[in-house]
């Protein structure tokens, strides 16, 4: 993602409040969740956007900066002397390259594990279209998301809890993990989404991987494969939202789970198509 791609806009400096890891120890999936303080009280953002991290450099290919978008992961507050806080949910990744065997090191997400509080970096932004909350509160709400895609349904989920209050549709969160150690904010370090567990409209379900130390897939299709009666009535239903955050493969395998629940590709791209161009379908994916 190159930082000439994006009308960034102005710039802000924000300092680092607090930093913390929301995966256990014994995970080998490390998260944090950075809450910063941003350095102008005109900043404002709204659910499902994302905030630019600009990286300085000198970084490899000549480039001044490295650039990386980062989905806010809670509602927007302000302090005491009027400066917003914006919180982050970001995975530390490293890969080993396949024909080489070097190790390389995520640039964005390695620099910003790295910081403590008190430093500083500069942010852009935002970027992206919000979460639309749909005016009828007995509307039914589908919500799919893997890995830090779960970063903006917990923003999203308080804000429906919190601030719209009184929500009587159906909320359905389906979350993916290769294990119950990187469920992030469903975890023993941090397990924000058991506040809403009392909610009669709000359930949540838990996609694992059935082999965690192998390369088996999250199963996400089996979780959806369950519930597949109350999906289809979501999916059908004039008064349904669907919502999607994650890496950008998810939606084939949704494409394939929802072609069986709706009984054939043919009826899937119909009912997809009418989400589509009626706003009820949403996505977020990276």
């Amino acid at each position: 993602m190159r930082l000439q791609d994006y009308d960034t806009g102005e710039n802000y400096r924000a300092v680092v409040l607090d930093s913390s890891r929301i995966t256990a120890l014994g995970s080998p999936e490390e998260v944090r969740e950075i809450r910063l303080e941003v350095k102008q009280q005109a900043f404002e953002f709204q659910i499902g956007q994302s905030i630019g991290v600009i990286v300085p450099g000198p970084h490899e290919m000549g480039h001044h900066h490295h650039f990386r978008l980062y989905s806010v992961a809670d509602t927007l507050s302000r302090n005491q002397d009027g400066f917003p806080e914006v919180t982050l949910c970001v995975k530390r990744c490293n890969y080993i390259d396949e024909y080489s065997g070097e190790l390389y090191f995520g640039i964005a997400s390695n620099y910003l594990c790295d910081l403590q509080p008190g430093d500083t970096l500069t942010i852009n932004g935002p970027f992206g279209i919000p979460f639309p909350v749909p005016e009828d509160k007995t509307a039914d709400l589908l919500l799919i998301g893997m890995g830090t895609g779960i970063a903006p349904f917990r923003a999203f989920i308080k804000h429906l809890y919190r601030d719209v209050g009184n929500w009587q549709g159906r909320v359905r969160l389906f979350y993916g993990a290769r294990s119950g150690l990187e469920l992030l904010y469903m975890n023993d370090e941090k397990d924000d989404f058991a506040q809403y567990y009392d909610e009669e409209t709000f359930q949540a379900f838990k996609a694992l991987s059935p082999r965690p130390s192998w390369s088996d897939p999250i199963a996400l299709d089996d979780a959806l494969d369950d519930r597949a009666e109350e999906i289809l009535e979501i999916l059908t239903n004039k008064n349904g939202y669907i919502y999607i955050a994650g890496r950008l493969d998810i939606l084939a395998v949704l494409d394939k789970v929802f072609c069986a629940i709706s009984g054939s590709a043919e009826q899937w791209r119909e009912i997809k198509s009418g989400l589509v161009k009626e706003g009820r379908w949403i996505e977020l994916t990276y």
